[in-house]
Parts: C-alpha cells; structure tokens; sequence
C-alpha cells in the first residue's frame, strides 16, 4: 500500500479541523487517518499547572516534531502508531493514547506543520486554509470557552500576548509552502469537491507506482 501524507495548516480558528473531517467524510471510513499537529506539543509534567498556563504554544519549539517525523514514517511503512493525546484544559499531555492503524491517506492539521523543514518535506501535498483574522479569533473564543473550558479574559490575553504575533511571524509565512490556498476552510464547499477529486487523483496514481 502507498501512503499519501497531506499536510493542512493555517491560523487558529481558520477552519483547518473542519476541511480534514469534510475531506475525510469524502473517502471511505478505512481510507483516511487524522493527527492532529496539537497531540504533539511537548510533555510538560516538570511545571505546575499556573507554568503550563505561561507557555507559549504558538511557537514552532511548542511540539514534539521528531515523534511526529517519527510516527508518519512508522504510518508509511505500515506499522500502526500510538499517537499522544493532549489535555488543552491541564495545558499537557493526557497519559492516554489513541492507536491508529496506517490508511491510504493521512492527514495532518495544525496551525505550523510547515515551518519544521524535515517534517514539511514528508507532506506530498499541503493546503494552507485562509481566513480572515476577525472571523479565526470569533471562532477561537467559542471553540476555547466552549470545547476547552478556557476562560473569556484568557482566551483574549493568550490571542494577543502570543497567537497574533506567532501567526504573523510564523503561521501566514508558512503559506509560501503549500500546494494550494483554501479560503474559509471547510466552509468552503468548491474548493472541497476540488480538494477531494485531486486527493483522489493522487492516490491512484500513487497506487500505479
């Protein structure tokens, strides 16, 4: 089996993890694997918890991008992987893991799967989701207040002591990397079908190799 491995990035809240699970709704339950780039920041369990809190999670030194290297070369050799788990509400990684069996195709999302050159170059296809800053910071306080059991007034400290700078140094450079500039992401119904005929494409090609 050839494994195709797409990498996805773009800024917090831009639509990232929508697309990956609208793409991968496309293809059939065994054909797709997810990894989230988040499962991969870095153990913290040296630091109490108020630490944790001071990290800054926007920067390319936040994750562990040698056992992800590691774990999609694994993936790509067919051999499953255990893949961490991240707890965004104790700012650390969770003791559990989530197996994953190797697929066809797998899918990494995050907000800086490009910057890391050795991990970019494993990607044979990477999109970069766009969207408009007002729209990734409304999107981010639901997501964080809701899902993640953040505060308001530390969702807003974090955005504008390290997301908003991190974005602009690291993230939107990042886009010179991609293949192919989605807007809105997931939202973004055209560009999906296209995203998902061109997948497809791939993937016999990769199987006629």
């Amino acid at each position: 089996m050839n494994h195709l491995i797409i990498g996805i990035a773009g800024g917090s809240g831009s639509g990232k993890t929508t697309l990956a699970l609208r793409l991968k709704e496309r293809f059939g339950e065994n054909e797709v694997r997810l990894i989230p780039h988040d499962s991969y920041y870095k153990r913290h369990d040296d630091l109490p918890f108020e630490e944790r809190c001071k990290l800054n999670y926007d920067h390319p030194d936040a994750f562990d991008n040698d056992l992800l290297i590691e774990h999609l070369k694994a993936l790509r050799a067919g051999q499953a992987i255990d893949c961490p788990i991240y707890d965004y509400a104790d700012h650390n990684r969770s003791d559990r893991t989530l197996h994953i069996e190797p697929a066809p195709v797998l899918i990494v999302e995050g907000i800086l799967p490009f910057v890391e050159p050795a991990l970019c170059a494993l990607f044979d296809y990477k999109i970069y989701v766009d969207t408009d800053a007002d729209e990734r910071i409304l999107r981010r306080i639901l997501r964080d207040v809701k899902e993640r059991g953040r505060s308001l007034d530390s969702v807003i400290l974090q955005y504008r002591t390290t997301v908003k700078p991190m974005h602009e140094a690291f993230v939107e450079p990042s886009k010179r990397q991609a293949d192919v500039i989605v807007p809105n992401g997931g939202e973004n119904g055209p560009a999906l079908e296209m995203l998902a005929h061109h997948i497809r494409s791939l993937i016999q090609r990769a199987n006629t190799l």
